[in-house]
């Protein structure tokens, strides 16, 4: 099968080429170029019709090629009288000139090889549309091979010819003497064209007298191409030897039959008797009948019947049969009109054009496009018809492919884009296209649309006309998903803009702001917030509806999914703008609700959104400082029992009661030492520190307890307890110096402990009687104070202090009897507490080296609590007094390890010396 399809390809390509050769011989290649071979015509279809181009004007033509080698088989004399029949078919076709006959566009040519003549565009002979495909190209183009005539091209082809043969008949006093389907041609729009003049007959007669005819006899020793048809030609001719007009009548008859009868003839003729053949033929036509013409149109079948009547007088002429009521039908008397239409001026082609609407539909696409569409795209040229002929065009469009509408309508509609005159004209045509602005910007390539098509939109928006401004608005958003966003953005929406505030007419401006409203949805976001959005301000009328208009465009981009308004422009531009035009005068009561509503969602969104941000902010917050303390308490979770035992022995050391022990370098006592020997009240003072320190030592450690990471509690009675009655138990310790200065006083404000700083009352009364608490209970006091009693202490750290809650009242630690005094004094379990069985025991020389101010900022206060200002309140070394409430000081499960180390001065060892002796 491969081996079939490439010997036959070959063999086409080979004939294809020869011709080609052939054709390129001949002079008609000087002019035109050959395409394709597209169709056969002419007698026994013996011209190969190629389409073809002018080459100095690129018009599209038809070239008929006759090639010698046809006759090869015939003699010489015989191809002579097939050329000169031939050239005299030809030169005939020439001279006659007939919108019904086929139109010569370049004469005979002859060459070496073939014959040659080019005539306007065709599509195929009649034949070939019948079935008979005799030399035609192969493989069979598919326009030929699936062409099937509709009945309007059967009907208005027929009249064609009819026409065609009034014309031979009354003008030219003419027999064809053919007629056949081989010499009717339909052209590129469908016109059926009458060719194939070889065997007319031309009167002997003058003009003015009736005609007459002078007919041959058949020779049948004559080649094929020196013979008409027999199938189609007259009994006359070939029984009585005569013929006249009558005799072509015979052949359209016979040609109606054949093309109702799928393109059958109504006899077969035996060349070779053809004597016998036409008397047998003659003898069936006088008893033909209706059943012999059953596939015939009834409203015709009558009038065959006559024209294949044996008697020529019978038989209706060519005038006669183009009144018959078969012709009548809409489109045969459309297209008829069309044929005509260069006769007829304005006013009656306006008339038509107005109506033609109505019957395109009603007419085949082929027929519209083909026969149709040429002749209104003729009338462009007009441009006064140009309103009248472009609806019809453009409702042919829409019947189109987009190729089609590419190949067949773009080019002639665009000059038509720009046409600008006459004025009135020109506002009908843009009327018109903006009603058709869909199918255009859906068919027309993106170039086209914004070289053409868009600036005619541009044109209509700054048009003097209200009424095209108005079309044009309402017209825009149906296509505006179809516009590509450059041009909306940067032509079409600033044109809008522009129309509505410099227009002097309320419906112009109204309809901008719909027009706006509507194409919102296809802009971008921030382009709208940027750009649509403030060009409302500038708005300058007060008018309900445009009001509203604004309001329509406000409410659109803060409902719409993709825009939305954000709530800084809410609160700084639209509302601000909203609100004064929600109380103009001019608004009725539904149109100040709409406003209102309006207002109150955007407020309601305002609301939320804003409220929800500074939520979210708080509990950003509230985690952060979460995080803070976590990140803070977590060295307590390692070092737990470590850390309370130094911060307790820490706290001891800062009060100056243990400041033994080897490690004790910061302390005050020992910077004396560094700076020379040591007295021998110093030397006192050591070694009772030192005893002391051991004391602590030798006692049992306290268990850690478990706790929670969380704010200060208040339960810090036991270390109070502890503190106070590690301090009765010193004052029972003889002291070599009664002198010894010492601080007495609690700040009465607030919960907190101190010393009084008054260095004269300790001498004056005695340790005994100025170590204690005060009976209004603990605070903090509002003045500054030392807490060994002296404000240049500056051995110990300073200690802010965070704020606490009131704490139960204490009496003085004087007024305790000597009894309990002795029995606290060697109470020392509640110390035990603070060092765990897991941790070694630190000694308080080691933790006074740290800082204890540093060490108390790093618990914030507790949340529902004032805190005082850091560093006036809660100093403890020379500030306020010692904080209590809710120090975490005073809660041993929430000691941790400090850092920084403490500054030791000489004052804080003179304070000691005095204290201690």
């Amino acid at each position: 099968m491969e081996l079939m399809l490439n010997k036959l390809k070959s063999t086409v390509t080979k004939v294809t080429a020869d011709v080609t050769s052939a054709v390129m011989g001949n002079p008609v290649t000087r002019e035109f170029d050959v395409g394709r071979h597209i169709a056969s015509g002419g007698n026994k279809l013996a011209w190969k019709i190629f389409n073809g181009f002018k080459k100095s004007t690129k018009q599209e033509v038809a070239v008929f090629v006759f090639d010698k080698k046809l006759m090869d088989k015939y003699q010489k004399f015989e191809k002579d009288q097939i050329i000169d029949c031939l050239k005299r078919g030809v030169q005939q076709l020439t001279r006659l000139r007939h919108p019904r006959l086929l139109t010569v566009q370049h004469p005979l040519e002859e060459s070496r090889d073939c014959l040659a003549f080019c005539t306007e565009p065709v599509s195929a002979s009649l034949a070939n549309i019948l079935g008979n495909w005799e030399n035609l190209p192969s493989p069979l183009p598919s326009d030929i091979k699936e062409y099937n005539l509709y009945d309007v091209e059967t009907k208005y082809g027929l009249l064609q010819v009819s026409e065609g043969l009034s014309f031979l008949h009354s003008s030219v006093k003419m027999v064809h003497g053919n007629l056949t389907p081989e010499n009717i041609i339909l052209n590129k729009s469908g016109a059926w064209k009458i060719m194939g003049f070889d065997f007319c007959i031309q009167s002997i007669n003058p003009s003015e007298q009736e005609p007459k005819f002078s007919s041959k006899e058949w020779d049948p020793n004559l080649p094929s191409l020196c013979l008409p048809n027999p199938q189609y030609l007259a009994p006359e001719y070939i029984l009585s030897v005569s013929c006249e007009t009558a005799s072509d009548m015979y052949s359209l008859g016979a040609i109606i039959f054949a093309i109702f009868n799928n393109g059958k003839p109504i006899f077969e003729v035996n060349k070779q008797d053809i004597y016998k053949s036409f008397s047998r033929q003659l003898d069936q036509l006088s008893r033909l009948n209706s059943s012999n013409l059953q596939n015939i149109p009834d409203d015709v079948r009558e009038h065959v019947k006559l024209l294949l009547n044996v008697t020529p007088a019978v038989r209706p002429d060519a005038d006669q049969m183009t009144k018959i009521p078969f012709f009548d039908d809409v489109g045969a008397v459309t297209l008829q009109y069309f044929d005509s239409l260069f006769q007829r001026d304005n006013l009656q082609k306006s008339q038509f054009f107005k109506g033609l609407p109505k019957v395109l539909p009603k007419l085949p696409k082929r027929v519209i496009v083909q026969r149709i569409l040429p002749c209104l795209t003729s009338e462009f040229v007009n441009p006064d018809m140009v309103p009248f002929v472009l609806p019809n065009v453009l409702l042919i469009a829409e019947e189109c492919t987009k190729e089609e509408y590419i190949k067949l309508i773009l080019p002639d509609l665009s000059p038509v884009f720009r046409q600008q005159e006459p004025i009135q004209a020109s506002n009908m045509i843009l009327l018109i296209f903006l009603q058709k602005m869909d199918l255009l910007l859906t068919k027309t390539p993106s170039d086209e649309i914004k070289n053409s098509v868009l600036p005619m939109v541009y044109r209509a928006l700054e048009a003097p006309s209200i009424q095209i401004q108005e079309l044009c608005l309402n017209i825009i958003p149906t296509f505006a998903n179809l516009i590509d966003y450059p041009s909306m953005k940067n032509s079409l929406i600033p044109r809008i803009k522009n129309a509505c505030l410099q227009t002097s007419s309320l419906a112009v401006r109204v309809n901008s702001l719909v027009c706006l409203g509507k194409i919102l949805e296809y802009l971008d976001k921030w382009f709208v917030l940027d750009d649509i959005l403030p060009f409302l301000q500038q708005i300058p009328s007060k008018e309900p509806a445009v009001l509203m208009g604004i309001l329509g465009i406000y409410k659109c981009t803060f409902s719409h999914k993709k825009l939305g308004i954000t709530k800084e422009q809410l609160a700084g531009k639209v509302l601000p703008h909203l609100i004064p035009l929600s109380i103009e005068n001019n608004l009725n009561l539904n149109q100040f609700n709409s406003f209102i509503s309006v207002i109150k969602e955007m407020l309601n969104k305002l609301e939320a959104e804003h409220k929800t941000k500074l939520e979210q902010i708080h509990v950003m917050q509230e985690q952060q400082k979460s995080l803070d303390i976590t990140n803070q308490m977590k060295p307590l979770e390692e070092s737990k029992v470590s850390s309370t035992g130094n911060q307790v022995e820490k706290t001891f050391s800062n009060l100056g009661m243990l400041t033994g022990g080897p490690d004790c370098k910061e302390n005050g006592l020992m910077t004396n030492q560094r700076k020379g020997s040591l007295t021998l009240e110093e030397k006192q003072k050591l070694a009772k520190e030192q005893e002391q320190a051991q004391k602590l030592k030798n006692q049992q450690p306290l268990k850690p307890q478990p706790h929670a990471i969380i704010a200060p509690v208040k339960q810090t009675k036991d270390l109070t307890d502890t503190l106070r009655d590690n301090i009765a138990s010193l004052t029972t310790q003889p002291i070599s110096k009664p002198k010894v200065p010492s601080s007495s006083s609690f700040s009465s404000v607030g919960i907190g402990m101190g010393f009084s700083s008054s260095v004269e009352n300790t001498k004056r009364n005695g340790l005994n009687a100025n170590m204690g608490f005060q009976p209004s209970g603990f605070g903090i006091g509002t003045t500054s104070q030392n807490f060994f009693g002296n404000t240049g202490v500056t051995g110990m750290a300073n200690m802010n202090m965070l704020p606490t809650v009131n704490m139960p009242s204490y009496s003085p630690l004087n007024t305790t009897s000597p009894a309990v005094q002795q029995s606290r004094s060697h109470d020392m379990s509640a110390l035990d507490s603070l060092f765990g069985p897991q941790k070694p025991k630190v000694s308080m020389n080691q933790l006074s080296q740290q800082k204890t101010n540093q060490w108390l900022n790093q618990f914030p206060p507790p949340q529902g609590t004032n805190s005082c200002p850091l560093g006036t309140q809660m100093n403890v070394m020379g500030q306020t007094g010692f904080g209590l409430q809710g120090n975490p000081f005073f809660n041993p499960q929430n000691f941790t390890q400090p850092t920084n180390s403490m500054v030791n001065s000489s004052s804080a060892n003179k304070d000691l010396s005095d204290l201690f002796g």
